[in-house]
């Protein structure tokens, strides 16, 4: 009895992780269209207006980024939280760029101070992200060998063991 549970329980996890997966890839995909949709739109705006201002220029890089992300988490199965961050350097940027030259003086300089901090702070944190990456790995590294773990357990016989993962192989 208890084996049956056990085995609806892993089939569950298994068709879970399958639906969390498909919403995932939908939406992903959805996403890359808009973005590549927008980015159109606001590159036929520059090429009627027959030129780009810095403005468009740095929502360009936006777009970009958006569709870099995006890409990274169709090729690996990750969100790479470093490209949130770089997305968000440049949105303040082009805020610091465009809107900052339209308030008054006073405002002006406060906005300025606290972009450029917000874009430092920004800035260490994607050195901490790496240096604690390069230093310590990431969490989903350990997700993804339990995922294994349990994909080559699903697939070994009742009574075979797992495998050691410190064994080390020859060829015979």
């Amino acid at each position: 009895m208890a084996k049956e549970d056990v085995g609806i329980h892993e089939k569950l996890q298994r068709i879970g992780r399958e639906f969390v997966d498909v919403c995932h890839y939908v939406i992903l995909f959805l996403i890359s269209v808009v973005v590549v949709w927008t980015a159109g739109k606001e590159f036929v705006g520059i090429v009627q207006k027959g030129s780009a201002d810095l403005k468009d220029i740095l929502m360009l890089f936006i777009y970009l980024e958006l569709l870099a992300m995006i890409g990274i988490y169709f090729k690996t199965h990750r969100l790479p939280v470093q490209f949130l961050i770089f997305i968000a350097i440049t949105a303040l940027s082009r805020h610091l760029v465009v809107d900052v030259q339209a308030v008054s003086d006073y405002f002006h300089l406060w906005l300025l101070a606290t972009i450029s901090v917000a874009i430092m702070l920004l800035s260490g944190a994607i050195v901490v992200l790496t240096w604690t990456a390069k230093t310590f790995g990431r969490p989903e590294d350990n997700l993804d060998q339990q995922h294994a773990n349990l994909t080559v357990k699903a697939l070994l016989p009742d009574d075979a063991q797992m495998p050691d993962s410190n064994t080390k192989h020859r060829r015979e």
